[in-house]
């Protein structure tokens, strides 16, 4: 049952990814947090693949305000709140965002990710038995190349990718001052050059509408015209 707790003992609970919310009695949400947060060190650690570390920061401080948030909420919304995974299994009421809604959506690049960590695994283990048939220098040359274009190339990507976003916002910025710079007419008329005068307007509407009378002679008699 979820309750809530000391605040001192909820903020020493909280530095550690998953037991502030298993504290808080949300199991499901603060098992699911700890098991991809030491997932994550172990993959990183069995695999070698450092590039994987950089997600453990953001785990941690997702976790960390998430139950802070859960603390500081009013009574009524923190016990309306449902314990689940921190991606659920299917839909449910309140979330659109399942396991299995998720692994149909982002399929492909799934995909590539463990193509990508399946690839770097297989050349770890390559690379070493390499260096066995070749001699030193051809295999440092050799390392040294497949090492370092990649970073080159990655490096150069990003180059291009800020490039590209300085470029955009220029544009940006130049089309918000053409339009700000842009006067729309008035109307109609001014744009052909005309004043507007609603006196003159509307003295010619009194003109057409105001009716004809025949002249009256002295004795009150109509004239014939």
């Amino acid at each position: 049952m979820t309750n809530k707790k000391s605040r001192f003992w909820t903020f020493i609970f909280s530095m550690i990814p998953g037991a502030g919310e298993m504290y808080m009695g949300f199991f499901k949400h603060g098992i699911s947090v700890m098991a991809l947060f030491w997932l994550i060190v172990a993959i990183a650690t069995f695999i070698n693949l450092g590039a994987l570390i950089f997600l453990l920061p953001i785990i941690w401080f997702y976790s960390f305000f998430y139950v802070h948030n859960l603390k500081n909420l009013p009574d009524e919304e923190f016990y309306a709140i449902e314990d689940d995974y921190i991606f659920p299994l299917k839909n449910t009421s309140y979330s659109n965002v399942g396991a299995d809604v998720l692994l149909k959506k982002y399929k492909k690049p799934l995909a590539i990710v463990l193509i990508v960590i399946g690839a770097s695994i297989l050349w770890d283990n390559l690379i070493g038995f390499i260096g066995y048939l070749l001699p030193n220098y051809l295999y440092q040359a050799f390392w040294n190349l497949t090492y370092r274009v990649p970073q080159t190339v990655i490096g150069g990507l990003i180059l291009v990718f800020g490039i590209y976003l300085i470029i955009g916002k220029k544009k940006e910025l130049e089309q918000e001052n053409v339009s700000d710079n842009y006067e729309e007419p008035d109307s109609y008329m001014d744009h052909f050059g005309y004043q507007k005068d609603a006196g003159s307007f509307q003295d010619m509407a009194d003109d057409q509408t105001q009716p004809q009378h025949p002249a009256l002679s002295d004795h009150g008699k109509e004239e014939e015209i």
